[in-house]
């Protein structure tokens, strides 16, 4: 399977699909994940693209096109939360996820990936970051702080979490019916679903279904900076069931740089990859266009086994 490359890079600068699409095909890139920032006109738009199998469509990261709820830059993959207590905001979160599904099996996408929520406490994930770029990781403060973060949150974090496995319910039986696989991502923020345990809770439920894990690395890899979880511990225990991989590098904390600009290892990746592993680059604007070109090359070059 050849690397696919995240819309999320240019969506916000495009409301066509034909220059969004003109400027990733330069890139190099003719298979695409489609973001959670595109609107349904620039949706119809990619369809025919694929339609004209111009481009083709490995996964589609919820949700997909935008709620019409939301304007564009108000829209985010947790805009509406599967694990929330109001029963009004799950139903909304799985109409529109069931789209996103819809939407991946229009276009003979594999796989959505899905957030799960989160657990309704507040996040202090920047205010860790803020000490890690203080220099203050090693501080008795820092370690108070990132031990109470996760007391409150394990604390409050039963309701939630059954939320999200009664909502995955309901999406896995969706997405089967449709043929698509879901992939349950790692994430960033500390009062978001799942913790690292979480994801084997989920995987074990959904033993033999159709939900899988997706790894992503940036968000790993700022947890093992923030001295939470180590960056391989993701990968030891859940990368048998690995779906698919967002592939992008960090510096310090700040995530979603061109993979070829930050501190990632992508060679601790390849124990975990297969041909059939679903393989995305996923950097961010401003990242330039020469370092996602070199991004393809230098990812091309180290998993060329699996591409």
């Amino acid at each position: 399977m050849s690397l696919s490359f995240s819309t999320s890079w240019n969506a916000q600068r495009y409301d066509n699909s034909e220059d969004l699409l003109f400027e990733i095909g330069n890139l190099g890139f003719s298979e695409l994940e489609l973001s959670f920032n595109l609107t349904a006109s620039i949706l119809e738009g990619i369809k025919d693209s694929v339609t004209n199998k111009k481009f083709t469509v490995s996964s589609v990261h919820n949700y997909c096109p935008i709620p019409e709820t939301f304007k564009r830059k108000e829209a985010l993959p947790d805009c509406y939360s599967i694990s929330s207590k109001d029963r009004e905001e799950r139903s909304l979160a799985l109409k529109y996820t069931k789209r996103s599904i819809e939407t991946a099996s229009s276009l003979n996408a594999k796989a959505v990936v899905l957030h799960c929520g989160r657990v309704e406490v507040p996040s202090r994930a920047r205010e860790l970051i803020n000490l890690y770029n203080a220099g203050e990781l090693n501080s008795k403060y820092y370690d108070e702080l990132k031990t109470k973060t996760l007391q409150d949150r394990s604390n409050s974090a039963l309701p939630f979490v059954s939320n999200a496995l009664k909502s995955l319910e309901e999406l896995n039986k969706f997405a089967k019916d449709k043929g698509i696989l879901l992939g349950i991502e790692n994430r960033f923020y500390d009062n978001e679903i799942p913790s690292l345990e979480e994801i084997g809770l989920i995987l074990e439920r959904f033993k033999g279904s159709n939900i899988f894990y997706w790894h992503d690395t940036g968000h790993a890899q700022v947890m093992e900076n923030l001295k939470i979880h180590k960056h391989a511990d993701y990968l030891s225990q859940y990368g048998f069931n690995l779906l698919g991989i967002h592939l992008h590098n960090v510096i310090g904390c700040l995530d979603h740089q061109a993979p070829i600009k930050g501190q990632i290892d992508f060679n601790i990746l390849k124990p975990y990859l297969k041909k059939d592993t679903i393989k995305v680059i996923e950097a961010h604007y401003p990242s330039s266009k020469d370092e996602i070109i070199e991004s393809r090359k230098f990812l091309e070059k180290l998993f060329h086994d699996t591409i």
